[in-house]
């Protein structure tokens, strides 16, 4: 008998990483690859300070890991201004990191239902940057927080998080979830009260991540509320996105010639006018008309739909 090499530990370490490349090859899958960035920045990040600890050099993983956190101090902050973004990749700990990306993704899921992982991300990145704001603004501008302006750093996805939490309690404020002890709570009543905890929590040990909070909710309420009016703040962070991925994935330039006899030619025609009739109707769905069927998934649920109900919100949603 002969026996091979075993391979469980090759296709484990060769699985991960199908799965985080498959992440960001699915259409639509937003909420996905922000939670699968933020584990493997953490991850990283951890490898990072052991090795550096086991090396006796663990000032260098604290030099290194600044660059990374958003600095109270303005002077500080126009020094590494990618900051404001990079910061709420970043994490404190396991519990840090474990509770912020449940809650993105429980909330974040019904954003996607809704309106897709476009949504997601747009509510992520800018209650992240708006969080990030207002954290800069408070400890540099209002007393008493300017007393601790020189020494307060800030990191963790929560203002992204809370855009979400509180974006979709706006979008589907009787949307029900089951607690644990609680039984089934609406989310409008559980973004009320992370608000209001982060809002008595300004004055705390925590002042600048609470403060981050109540900036990302803020930016949540308005994103929807903007979003259901016709306006999408989340396009500039979409045109960013694109731009960035354009400089690593390959668009494949194609050109196919071919003759059309004349019947081929009417028939094509004909086709692309039938197409954009249906395009056209399928996609010219009033405010109203998304607003009922809102409401009718708040009352009865997303199976009450019928079809061509289902097909007018996913239509919005794109």
């Amino acid at each position: 008998m002969q026996y091979g090499r075993s391979s469980y530990g090759r296709s484990f370490g060769t699985g991960i990483m199908e799965e985080f490349k498959n992440a960001f090859k699915r259409p639509d899958n937003g909420l996905m690859q922000l939670i699968f960035i933020n584990v493997a920045v953490f991850v990283v990040f951890s490898l990072l300070h052991v090795l550096l600890f086991f090396l006796q050099a663990t000032p260098l993983y604290h030099t290194i890991e600044s660059y990374f956190l958003l600095p109270a101090s303005f002077n500080s902050f126009i020094t590494q201004p990618w900051s404001l973004i990079t910061y709420f990749f970043m994490h404190a700990g396991f519990m840090h990191i474990l509770f912020n990306m449940l809650f993105l993704y429980w909330f974040g899921l019904i954003i996607k239902e809704f309106l897709g992982g476009g949504k997601v991300v747009s509510l992520y990145v800018l209650g992240g940057i708006s969080g990030g704001m207002l954290y800069l603004f408070m400890y540099n501008l209002i007393p008493p927080f300017t007393n601790n302006v020189d020494t307060s750093i800030m990191l963790g996805a929560s203002g992204g998080v809370y855009a979400v939490v509180v974006g979709a309690a706006t979008l589907m404020p009787n949307y029900t979830m089951h607690l644990m002890f609680l039984g089934p709570v609406r989310i409008k009543y559980i973004a009320l009260v992370y608000v209001f905890i982060s809002l008595v929590n300004t004055t705390g040990v925590n002042a600048g991540g609470n403060l981050a909070h109540l900036g990302g909710a803020a930016i949540g309420f308005i994103f929807i509320k903007q979003l259901q009016g016709g306006a999408d703040f989340g396009k500039p962070v979409h045109w960013f996105i694109a731009f960035i991925k354009s400089f690593f994935v390959r668009q494949p330039k194609v050109h196919v010639s071919y003759k059309k006899s004349a019947s081929q030619k009417t028939s094509s025609k004909s086709g692309r006018t039938a197409a954009k009739n249906t395009s056209s109707s399928s996609t010219n769905v009033s405010q109203e008309e998304i607003d009922a069927i809102l409401d009718k998934i708040s009352q009865h649920g997303y199976e009450s739909l019928s079809k061509d109900e289902k097909q007018k919100l996913f239509s919005a949603g794109k």
